[in-house]
């Protein structure tokens, strides 16, 4: 009786989370993209937007005078000065608009997604209530105790989850602001760092459609095979560290370091500048 009533226990926690799975994560998700809407934020994009552009037109007037240098010697490249150019005056134009717009489509393709997957899990009629209630039926053949141990490695995934779907609107407005000092290189050619930029704004949105595609399609799992659904919901915690192995990192640190590397020749040359008269 002990065993029928822990199985009741687990059918109704368990039909109760997975309902709403889904649906949270992308209201979550969305509050990152919200983010942006709120006047605080925009005026701090703003700030970091017209700091960009000051850090690109000195960076395109540097690189005038670095053409002009070059010139003397017949090695000035007026053709990549201009391009060079060209392509920084976009970046500068769309660095605070096309990362934001980029988040809420992989958010909304996420949220379709997954809506449709909880739609295929419940039948024709896009309720699961009754297909959840079904599959923990069958955890009654696992004990309790390790029907337990799984439902606390289903609440160690979905808070996981929870927590870097939360910071992650806040971790793109610091991309957007670090990526705004890359401004003064760009213009002179240096792009490495800013293209590393952009692969990490593109590893944060990534990450955020696929950790909770991951999470629901283990709920799917859950239905015929608890154990590997447990961990196709733990592997979407990994996302970060497997794109981060193939060169798409979401965290802030290698930006940061960039952008210090960037200040410091900033005031290296304004320095080297001021200098020049005397």
């Amino acid at each position: 009786m002990a065993d029928a009533v822990l199985g009741q226990i687990f059918d109704w926690i368990y039909g109760k989370l997975a309902g709403f799975f889904s649906e949270f994560f992308e209201m979550m998700n969305m509050m990152g993209a919200e983010l942006f809407d709120l006047p605080w934020t925009q005026a701090v994009v703003l700030f970091f937007s017209r700091f960009a552009w000051i850090l690109y037109a000195v960076g395109l007037v540097v690189a005038g005078f670095e053409y002009a240098i070059q010139s003397q010697s017949g090695r000035g490249d007026l053709h990549g000065l201009a391009l060079n150019g060209i392509k920084g005056f976009m970046a500068v134009s769309l660095f605070t608009t096309v990362p934001v717009e980029l988040y809420r489509l992989c958010v909304t393709l996420q949220g379709t997604f997954a809506s449709g997957l909880t739609q295929l899990m419940g039948g024709e009629d896009g309720s699961i209530g009754s297909l959840t209630r079904a599959a923990m039926g069958a955890l009654n053949g696992y004990g309790a105790f390790v029907g337990l141990f799984l439902l606390i490695l289903l609440g160690y995934a979905v808070f996981k989850v929870f927590f870097a779907n939360l910071r992650r609107g806040g971790i793109l407005l610091i991309q957007i602001a670090v990526g705004s000092l890359y401004f003064f290189s760009v213009p002179r050619g240096y792009l490495d760092g800013f293209w590393n930029w952009g692969k990490q704004v593109a590893g944060l949105c990534l990450t955020a459609f696929l950790q909770t595609t991951m999470l629901v399609a283990g709920l799917m799992v859950w239905n015929t095979n608890m154990l590997l659904g447990c961990g196709m919901m733990l592997a979407s915690t990994e996302v970060p560290r497997i794109a981060g192995a193939f060169g798409v990192d979401t965290s802030t640190r290698a930006n940061v370091m960039g952008a210090v590397h960037t200040a410091q020749s900033v005031i290296n040359t304004v320095r080297m500048v001021s200098s020049a008269p005397g």
